[in-house]
C-alpha cells in the first residue's frame, strides 16, 4: 500500500534538494561585499526616487487576498466539471450551494466596499 506513495517521497525528495541546491549556490557565487550602488533598486533604468519602503494602504492587500481567494475556487469549477457526470445530482446540489457561498462573500465584500480601488 506504501509503494503507491513512493513516486510523491521521490519528488518530494527531489524538490527539497533542489532547493537546498539554490540556495547553496546563490550563497557561493552571490555577492560578498555589498555597496550603495549594488544594493541601489533598478527600476526601468531611472534612478529610483524617495524612500524603498513606502506605506501601502491595506485595500490593497484586501483585493489582493480576495483576488486569490477566488482564483482558487475557479480551479475547483474545474476539477468539479470533470466529474460532474459521476457526481450526478447531488454533486450539481453541492456545487450550487458551493457558488451561493462565494456570490454571498462577493455580495459582502462588495456592499463593504472592499473592490473600490480610490
Amino acid at each position: 500500500m506504501l509503494q503507491a506513495y513512493l513516486p510523491l517521497l521521490i519528488l518530494f525528495v527531489f524538490a527539497v534538494l533542489i532547493g537546498f541546491l539554490v540556495v547553496a549556490i546563490g550563497h557561493v557565487f552571490g555577492p560578498k561585499r555589498p555597496t550603495a550602488r549594488k544594493a541601489a533598486p533598478y527600476e526601468s533604468g531611472m534612478v529610483p526616487y524617495g524612500p524603498g519602503t513606502r506605506r501601502i494602504s491595506v485595500r490593497y492587500y484586501l483585493v489582493a487576498v480576495l483576488f486569490i481567494l477566488f482564483d482558487i475556487e475557479t480551479i475547483f469549477f474545474l476539477l468539479w466539471a470533470v466529474v460532474l457526470r459521476d457526481l450526478g445530482v447531488f454533486g450539481l446540489v453541492e456545487m450550487f450551494l458551493f457558488m451561493g457561498t462565494l456570490a454571498i462573500g462577493l455580495i459582502y465584500a462588495w456592499k463593504k466596499g472592499a473592490l473600490e480601488w480610490e
